[in-house]
C-alpha cells in the first residue's frame, strides 16, 4: 500500500515483533533505518515490552544497505548509529534471518544480542565487491565473535555462508525448525524467562582469545592480499580494520573503519564497481519489451555436439529443459553425448553436484541424427560451425521441421542474422542467442535481434538467461554484434602496434597490469589461433587495400602454431601448460614483418599500449550506439566485463573513459589519427558531440 510504513511494531505478549517491509529486498534505505531506531527506542520504553525481536516480512531479512545512497550526504539514522543503537538496548533483541541478510543487513544483526536463522538463510559481508568494506561496524564485531580468520574469509571473498556455517563460527546462535517467526518469538521468551539479559557484541571477546593466531592469520591475508589484489583499494583496507581489533578499544576500531569506509566509496573503483553493478540490472530493460508476454519453453533441441553445443546442453539441463541433440552422424552424436556426460562427472568428482542430480540431467538428455526428433521443441539452437553455408543449411532444416512459433536461435558470433533467417520461413521466430565459451560457465549472453525479429521471442530470450542463470545484453546485427565487432577493433590496434616496435608480450604485459587477467596474445593462443584466422580469411576479399595489415598471427597458423593446443602459438607451451614462455622464432617472425612494411620501429610505453587499446575500444562503442547495435554505454560495459575480461574494478570501457575523462580519450584519439591509421581512430560522431556538449557517456544509460 502507498505510504506504508517500511517499519512496523506489534505486541506479541512481552515480546516486541518489530517487522521491516520495504520491498523487493528490505534495502535499509532511510525510512528503514528511521524506523528501527524508533521502534528500539519505543520498545525500549515501553514497560509491557521485556525482550525485542527484529525480523523482515517478503523474501529476505536486509539485504544490504540501499547503495543508491552511497556517494550522498548521509542523513540521520545512518547505519553505523542504527547497528550501535541496536546494541545498546537495554532490553534483548533477537535478529530473526532468512533469505540472505548481506552486508549492511548482517550488520544490523550483528548489532543484535542474538540471532536466529533459517537453515535456508544465507548471511555475507560482500561491500568488497562494490570496492568498499563494511562500514557499520561489520569489520569489528564479527571477528569478535567469530575470529579473525572466519572474518578476513568472508570480507575478502564477498562470498555469503549458508545457516549451518554461521552457526559453526558463531553468527548466528540457532537454527530455527518450522516458523521463523513463532521460533524467535519462542527463543525471545526463553532468554526472558531465564534472565539472560543484552549481550552486545562490542563486549565479546571469544573470537579475539588466541592472540597470537589472529596476528598470524592478519599476516597471511595481507601478503595474500599485496601479492594477488595489489591494484584493489578496499581488500587491504579490509585487513587493517580487523588488525584494529586487536590493537583499538571497540570505538576507536569503529572510528578506523569509518576512516577507510570513507576512502573506500570515493574512490573510482568503487564508482567503477557501483556502476558496474546496476548495469548488469539494466540491461534486463529492453525498449519495447514492456508488459510483452515470452513465448513458453519447455524443451530445447541443440544442433551440434562440439565444444560449444556440449556447454549449451549443458546449461540448459542444468536449468531443468529437457535438451535433444543432434549430429550429422551417429560417431559425432557420440563424442558430443560424451562430452555432455563428462561435463557432469567433473562436477560430481569436484563436489558440485550429487551423482543422483548428474543422472536426473542426463535422463533429460536424448540425441539424434534425424531432424524430425526435433519436432516437439519450443526452442533449437544451432552450435554448428561459423561458416554461412553451414548454418543457413541447418536453419533451412530447423524450418522444416520445427512446429509453429517454435524459435530458432543461431548461436553465431560474428555472422549476419538476418541473411540466415532469410533461409526461413519464419524470420519473426528467428533470433541469435549468443553464448560464450564455456557455455554452461560464463554468465553473458548475448541476445541479437533481428529485422524481422518478434518482440515475444525477444523475450523469451532474456527470460530464458534469466532461468540459465545468465546476464543477457541485447544486440543488433552487424559483424561481431557487440563484443566481437569491438574486439576486431581493438584487436587491430594492438596488432598495429605490434608491428611498430611492441613486442606481444610487452602488450600483455601492459594490458595484465592495468588489470586484465591476460592480454589480447595470450587470449588468442587460450581460444586458438584458428578461430580468427577462418574469419580473417573469410573477410579477406573485402578488406580494404589501402589499410595496413598485419600477417603475424596468419604467419603462425600457417605453421600450424595455434596456442595452446598445439603446444605453439605466440608463445611457447610446454606439455599441458597454461602458461607459456616468449617465442623467439615469433620475435624472427614479427621483425621480418616490420623489414618487409618499412617499418623503423620504436618503443611503446605502459602508458602508451594501455591509452592506444582502450581508446580504440571506446572509439568502436560510441559508432556501436550512434548506429544503434547497442542500446546503451552500460550494456557496451556489461559485454566486456563479463564476456572478455575487462577488469570489473575499472567500471567497464565506457565507463573508463567517464572516469579517464572524454575530453582526454577524445584528444588521444584525434592525436592518434593524425600520426596515421586514420581509419581505426578517427574519432566518433557521438564523442565529438558529447565532449563539445559538455557531457558523458553515463548520460546516455537510461
Amino acid at each position: 500500500m502507498e505510504g506504508k510504513d517500511p517499519v512496523r511494531t506489534e505486541l506479541q505478549g512481552e515480546i516486541a515483533l518489530v517487522t521491516v517491509d520495504n520491498p523487493p529486498v528490505n534495502a535499509l534505505a532511510h525510512g528503514v533505518r528511521a524506523g528501527l531506531v524508533a521502534a528500539i527506542e519505543a520498545s525500549e520504553g515501553d514497560p509491557r515490552v521485556k525482550a525485542v525481536v527484529i525480523r523482515a516480512a517478503g523474501r529476505t531479512f536486509p539485504a544490504g544497505a540501499d547503495i543508491r545512497e552511497f556517494g550522498q550526504p548521509p542523513r540521520d539514522p545512518w547505519l553505523p548509529a542504527v547497528c550501535n543503537r541496536i546494541e545498546a538496548c537495554t532490553k534483548p533483541v533477537v535478529a530473526a534471518l532468512h533469505g540472505t541478510a548481506l552486508g549492511g543487513g548482517l550488520e544490523v544483526a550483528l548489532g543484535a544480542h542474538y540471532r536466529i536463522a533459517l537453515p535456508s538463510a544465507r548471511v555475507g559481508l560482500p561491500e568488497v565487491t562494490l570496492g568498499i568494506l563494511p562500514g557499520a561496524g561489520g569489520t569489528q564485531r564479527t571477528p569478535r565473535i567469530a575470529g579473525t580468520a572466519a572474518a578476513l574469509d568472508l570480507m575478502l571473498s564477498g562470498k555469503p555462508v549458508g545457516a549451518a556455517h554461521a552457526l559453526a563460527i558463531g553468527l548466528i546462535d540457532e537454527i530455527a525448525e518450522g516458523d521463523l517467526t513463532e521460533a524467535a518469538l519462542a527463543y525471545a521468551a526463553r532468554l526472558v524467562a531465564e534472565g539472560a539479559g543484552p549481550r552486545p557484541t562490542r563486549d565479546r571477546t571469544e573470537g579475539l582469545a588466541d592472540v597470537e593466531a589472529a596476528r598470524a592469520g592478519i599476516a597471511a591475508a595481507r601478503a595474500k592480499v599485496e601479492k594477488e589484489m595489489p591494484h584493489l583499494v578496499a581488500p587491504i583496507r579490509i585487513v587493517s580494520c580487523v588488525e584494529a581489533t586487536l590493537d583499538l578499544p571497540f570505538e576507536e576500531g569503529l572510528d578506523r573503519e569509518r576512516e577507510l569506509f570513507g576512502e573506500c566509496v570515493v574512490s573510482d573503483q568503487s564508482v567503477a564497481l557501483r556502476h558496474a553493478f546496476f548495469a548488469e540490472r539494466r540491461a534486463a530493460r529492453v525498449p519495447g519489451l514492456e508488459g510483452v508476454v515470452p513465448r513458453e519453453i519447455a524443451a530445447a533441441g541443440v544442433i551440434g555436439g562440439g565444444t560449444m553445443g556440449a556447454g549449451i546442453a549443458v546449461a540448459l539441463l542444468q536449468s531443468g529443459l529437457p535438451v535433444t541433440m543432434i549430429e550429422r552422424d551417429a560417431e559425432s552424436l557420440a563424442r558430443g553425448q560424451a562430452a555432455v556426460r563428462a561435463v557432469f562427472d567433473r562436477a560430481v568428482e569436484r563436489g558440485r553436484m550429487t551423482a543422483e542430480t548428474r543422472e536426473q540431467h542426463l535422463r533429460q538428455f536424448e540425441g539424434a541424427t534425424d531432424y524430425a526428433a526435433l519436432a516437439p521443441v519450443d526452442l533449437a539452437i544451432e552450435a554448428v560451425f561459423e561458416e554461412m553455408e553451414v548454418k543457413r543449411e541447418v536453419l533451412g532444416q530447423l524450418d522444416a521441421v520445427l512446429r509453429p512459433g517454435a524459435i530458432i536461435a543461431s548461436n553465431t558470433s560474428y555472422l549476419d542474422l538476418d541473411a540466415l533467417a532469410a533461409m526461413t520461413s519464419r524470420p519473426a521466430d528467428v533470433v541469435g542467442l549468443h553464448f560464450f565459451s564455456p557455455a554452461n560457465v560464463m554468465r553473458l549472453l548475448e541476445v541479437v535481434v533481428g529485422a524481422g525479429t518478434a518482440p515475444e521471442v525477444v523475450a523469451a530470450g532474456f527470460a530464458l538467461a534469466r532461468r540459465l542463470g545468465k546476464v543477457a545484453v541485447r544486440a543488433g546485427v552487424c559483424e561481431g554484434f557487440i563484443g566481437n565487432r569491438m574486439l576486431a577493433t581493438y584487436r587491430q590496434a594492438a596488432d598495429y602496434m605490434m608491428l611498430d616496435g611492441a613486442s606481444p608480450y610487452e602488450i600483455d604485459a601492459a594490458l595484465q597490469l592495468f588489470g586484465f587477467a591476460m592480454g589480447p596474445f595470450q587470449v588468442t593462443d587460450l581460444a586458438g589461433g584458428d578461430i580468427g584466422w577462418a574469419r580473417r580469411k573469410r573477410l579477406a576479399p573485402t578488406r580494404d587495400p589501402a589499410r595496413r595489415y598485419v600477417r603475424v598471427a596468419d604467419l603462425l597458423c600457417e605453421r600450424g602454431w595455434f596456442g595452446q593446443k598445439t603446444g605453439r602459438g605466440f608463445y611457447l607451451y610446454e606439455k599441458g601448460a597454461r602458461r607459456g614462455t616468449p617465442d623467439p622464432e615469433v620475435l624472427a617472425i614479427i621483425e621480418a614483418e616490420r623489414a618487409a612494411a618499412g617499418v623503423t620501429p620504436r618503443s611503446f610505453s605502459p602508458e602508451e599500449i594501455v591509452a592506444r587499446y582502450l581508446a580504440a575500444m571506446v572509439n568502436e562503442g560510441a559508432r556501436l550506439l550512434d548506429e544503434g547495435i547497442a542500446l546503451r554505454p552500460s550494456d557496451i560495459d556489461v559485454v566486456k566485463l563479463m564476456g572478455y575480461g575487462f577488469p570489473r574494478h575499472r567500471g567497464g570501457p565506457m565507463k573508463w573513459a567517464d572516469l579517464e575523462g572524454l575530453p582526454g580519450v577524445l584528444e588521444n584519439l584525434r592525436n592518434f589519427a593524425a600520426a596515421g591509421d586514420a581509419w581505426l581512430w578517427e574519432p566518433a560522431p557521438l564523442l565529438e558531440r558529447l565532449v563539445a556538449e559538455g557531457r558523458d557517456l553515463d548520460s546516455l544509460n537510461d
